[in-house]
């Protein structure tokens, strides 16, 4: 499977990401600067985190008009798998591939430590070999976090099963105490209605070998390559 992973003025997580792809899975992995204008020839697509042209104006604003990012909705249009995380999860909200916005986080401050996420929807090419209900440790690292979306879109996320991510204790028990940002009803990660563009503010690649403290990431991107080879 072949992998590109987008970089962009103020990325810092594009190497964590070629390293969980190309060196963890060992899948073919290109790092792709914002000026290419052609992705057809990735299956799958990351937007890393980071901060993109330093979130000026707001997280990842001006990235949404790189010329990368006419590509990335081609490619999307098409089919191919995008996966926003973080930064990544910002840009494709402010492009329109993905519903709603990001706020500040509700306490002002930069978040950065593990978190709990419960999965709430396994039957996607993201989430296929993990059990709906499994509670995950994955770390953060934002201040713009707070996801917000207006309650007729909210419905619509619910009623098609759109949130895939919430921020959970370690029971998997939703709470104030366990939403690190405020973000509406916990949600930590959507998924669009064709199912092939994720956002998730938790880093999945941070969390793939023991040696950074934990493998729980790499139900992602075991889900991606199961789902890439059934197809």
């Amino acid at each position: 499977m072949r992998f590109g992973v987008v970089v962009f003025p103020g990325s810092n997580c594009d190497a964590d990401c070629h390293h969980a792809v190309g060196t963890v899975f060992a899948q073919e992995a290109e790092y792709v600067w914002h000026e290419e204008k052609d992705l057809s020839r990735f299956d799958c697509i990351i937007l890393p985190g980071g901060f993109s042209y330093g979130d000026y104006l707001r997280a990842g604003a001006l990235a949404r008009f790189s010329p990368v990012m006419g590509a990335v909705v081609e490619e999307a249009g098409r089919g191919k798998l995008v996966l926003g995380i973080c930064n990544g999860w910002q840009i494709l909200l402010e492009a329109g591939l993905l519903p709603g916005a990001m706020l500040k986080n509700n306490h002002l401050q930069f978040r950065c430590e593990t978190r709990h996420v419960r999965l709430e929807n396994s039957n996607t090419p993201f989430t296929c070999t993990g059990h709906e209900g499994q509670v995950l440790s994955l770390p953060i690292a934002h201040a713009e976090g707070n996801y917000y979306i207006d309650q007729v879109g909210l419905k619509d996320l619910e009623a098609q099963r759109q949130i895939v991510f919430r921020y959970v204790d370690s029971r998997g028990r939703v709470s104030k105490e366990a939403n690190p940002n405020g973000s509406l009803g916990g949600i930590a990660g959507i998924i669009n209605k064709a199912g092939n563009v994720l956002g998730m503010m938790p880093h999945p690649e941070r969390a793939t070998e023991e040696i950074l403290g934990g493998t729980d990431g790499r139900l992602i991107f075991s889900s991606i390559l199961q789902w890439w080879g059934g197809q």
